[in-house]
C-alpha cells in the first residue's frame, strides 16, 4: 500500500510517498512561513499526485498554522481518496531521526511559541519518557536532559523530515487527529474565559 506522509509543523515543510517501507519520492524545504501556499503543490508534484491508501500527518507541537494546514490537507485528501488517515507527534519523529545518527536516549528541544521551547525526553526505544513541556530557554537548559539533545534548539540540529518517517515506531501512530499544541491557548473569550 502507498503511504503519503505530511510534515508541516515547524519551519520545515516536507512530504514523502512510500510504497510499503520504500521511499518512492519526497521533498523537504525550509520555509519559515508559507506552508499554506507550498504544501499542496509539493504533494501534487509527487508521482500520481501523491495518491495513497494511507495518509500520515504530523500533529505537532509546532507552528499553530503549520499544524492546522497539514491536518486540513490530510483530512481533505483522505476524504477525496477514501484513504485511512492517522497522525503522529512531531517531536517523536525528530527523536527517531536523532537516534539514527546517535543511538540511545534523546532529549528533543524545539522552538515553541512566545520565546519558549518544546522539550520532551525519549528512550532508546523511541518512546516518550516524559510529558511534552513548554518552557523558557533557561528552564530547558537547567533541566536534567539526556546526553544527546536534538531539534531546532539542540546541539544535534534536526528538523522533522517526512522522508525519514519509517524510523518512527508504528505504535506512536494514532487515529486521534487532534493537534498537539504543547502549551495553553493565548486567545481569551470575552469575559476572560479560555
Amino acid at each position: 500500500m502507498r503511504v503519503l506522509v505530511i510534515e508541516s509543523a515547524t519551519e520545515a515543510c516536507s512530504v514523502a510517498l512510500f510504497d510499503g517501507d520504500r521511499l518512492v519520492a519526497g521533498e523537504h524545504r525550509i520555509l519559515g512561513r508559507g506552508h499554506a501556499e507550498q504544501l499542496v503543490p509539493m504533494i501534487s508534484q509527487l508521482p500520481d499526485q501523491g495518491r495513497a491508501g494511507k495518509i500520515l500527518v504530523s500533529l505537532g507541537p509546532g507552528s499553530f498554522t503549520g499544524v492546522r494546514i497539514g491536518l486540513a490537507a490530510a483530512r481533505a485528501l483522505a476524504l477525496a481518496w477514501k484513504a485511512e488517515c492517522r497522525g503522529y507527534p512531531t517531536l517523536a519523529l525528530v527523536a527517531a531521526m536523532a537516534r539514527e545518527a546517535r543511538p540511545g536516549p534523546i532529549t528533543v528541544c524545539m522552538t515553541g511559541g512566545h520565546g519558549e521551547w518544546f522539550v520532551q525526553d525519549f528512550g532508546a526505544d523511541g518512546f516518550p519518557e516524559t510529558e511534552l513541556a513548554s518552557m523558557t530557554p533557561d528552564q530547558a537548559a537547567t533541566r536534567d536532559n539526556h546526553a544527546v539533545v536534538a531539534g531546532s534548539q539542540g546541539k544535534l540540529d534536526i528538523l522533522p523530515d517526512a522522508r525519514k518517517f519509517t524510523l518512527l515506531p508504528d505504535a506512536l501512530l494514532t487515529s486521534d487527529l487532534s493537534p498537539i499544541y504543547g502549551r495553553a491557548p493565548d486567545a481569551r473569550l470575552p469575559g476572560g474565559g479560555a
